[in-house]
């Protein structure tokens, strides 16, 4: 049973005309207040009674599996009265406020013995799990004083996944890819590539490529032609510690770590390679390893979906010797963390991995772009304080990307925006050269 604001109203607007008329009758005040109250709870159990029962009502729902962070998700919720009376209500789906429900209970008129389907739209704005446990109806009396309430426990939920809007850079990218393949004229020479097939030599070709015994058999100089070398093995290892949980933009460094991983692993997958992923602090939060093709971007999106950045220190030795579990063949190993001070830094600059002949390490950090305005503010004291501030943190980013080239590594920074394709570039880079 539930009471609305017209009864509270009702009683409000009745004591003073009926004291006003105690007053001229020569009755009690207290008997009349007492006589119209009566009244009123009378009313009010009437309307209760003719109410119908909440409880006669059937729930379903009908809610996707899995849904884009910051797009519309089509969520209905399905009434059934199975009661011989009208039901005129109230609903309220107990979503999260995470998932972007409207605050806003929901009208819903339902003949004896009918059906009606309502639509609660979701706008998440935070990857993970949504829940919603139950779905509260009031059904109001045909005098709207009060009615009866229910708890239905029908479980809703839906798995938010990572946005991706970086995949607007992949055609561009599988463009350069098909010409790294040979699916065009373009072909490439490099250590590590593939021969592909034999063709008759035209001014500006690499002479190094030219196939002397070919050119005996032929009568005419004939070239060797390469395409990159396919089913190799990319590792990107995102760090999940506290340093992604710093907010660069409108989201965090995990955030952009995501992405960039997300458009690397469509691009290599593409490109027939196989890759792992794996999300780590202190343990492993995600991983995703022996899928490959058209697979490999949804088990990423699933897997990376309810991970979210710890208060911890990453702990970088078991981070490293953790990746040996996925592949111990040679391979680009993609680090993407936020190592922007010397003295957090040398913890990950102590276990970072010895890259061989065959292996590469690129370390993806995300910078703050609003960091380098600050440095070039002199209007004020305070200005000056704060510029003295950013280009502080601007050189100690510089020295860690330093040492990681010393150590035998590449290091790329940029902001949110520029870092998924500035990695994927680096990528085909790679492959073009044949250290892929």
């Amino acid at each position: 049973m539930f009471l609305t604001g017209r009864f509270a109203l009702l009683i409000g607007l009745g004591i003073l005309p009926v004291v006003v008329l105690s007053s001229t009758t020569g009755s009690p005040a207290w008997a009349v207040v007492g006589g119209w109250v009566l009244l009123c709870l009378v009313l009010l159990a009437v309307d209760v009674v003719l109410a119908a029962s909440a409880r006669s009502v059937v729930v379903t729902r009908r809610v996707p599996a899995r849904a884009r962070l910051n797009e519309p998700v089509p969520v209905s919720v399905a009434l059934h009265n199975t009661g011989s009376r009208t039901l005129q209500a109230r609903i309220r789906d107990a979503w999260q406020p995470t998932a972007g429900s409207s605050t806003e209970r929901q009208r819903v008129i339902v003949p004896a013995g009918e059906r009606r389907r309502i639509e609660i739209p979701l706008h998440p704005r935070r990857r993970g799990e949504l829940v919603s446990g139950f779905v509260m109806i009031r059904s109001s009396g045909p005098l709207g004083l009060g009615g009866r309430q229910a708890r239905h426990d029908v479980r809703g939920a839906v798995r938010v996944l990572p946005a991706f809007t970086s995949r607007k850079h992949l055609p561009s990218r599988l463009a350069r890819l098909k010409e790294l393949d040979g699916n065009t004229s373009i072909q490439v020479r490099g250590q590590g590539t593939e021969f592909d097939s034999l063709r008759e030599y035209v001014r500006g070709d690499d002479i190094r490529s030219i196939d002397w015994r070919a050119t005996a058999r032929a009568g005419t100089t004939m070239l060797r032609t390469w395409r990159p070398e396919r089913d190799r093995h990319v590792v990107i290892l995102i760090d999940t510690g506290r340093t992604a949980a710093a907010r660069v933009g409108d989201g965090t460094r995990l955030e952009a770590s995501i992405e960039a991983a997300l458009l690397l692993g469509a691009l290599a997958s593409r490109a027939g390679d196989h890759v792992h992923v794996q999300m780590f602090d202190r343990v492993v939060r995600g991983r995703v390893t022996g899928v490959d093709g058209a697979a490999l971007l949804p088990a990423m999106s699933d897997a990376m979906a309810p991970v979210h950045a710890g208060l911890v220190d990453t702990d970088w030795p078991a981070a490293f010797a953790s990746l040996r579990t996925l592949t111990t063949r040679p391979s680009l190993i993609v680090v993407l963390t936020a190592q922007d001070a010397a003295e957090s830094a040398r913890g990950f600059l102590g276990a970072f991995p010895q890259p061989g002949r065959a292996t590469t390490v690129l370390v993806g950090s995300v910078t703050d772009t609003s960091v380098a305005e600050i440095a070039r503010g002199r209007g004020s004291r305070e200005d000056v304080y704060l510029a003295a501030a950013a280009e502080r943190t601007l050189r100690d980013a510089e020295n860690v990307a330093d040492a990681v080239r010393r150590a035998g590594g590449e290091a790329i920074a940029a902001d949110p925006e520029s870092l998924p394709p500035r990695i994927a570039d680096r990528y085909l880079e790679l492959k073009a050269a044949g250290r892929l």
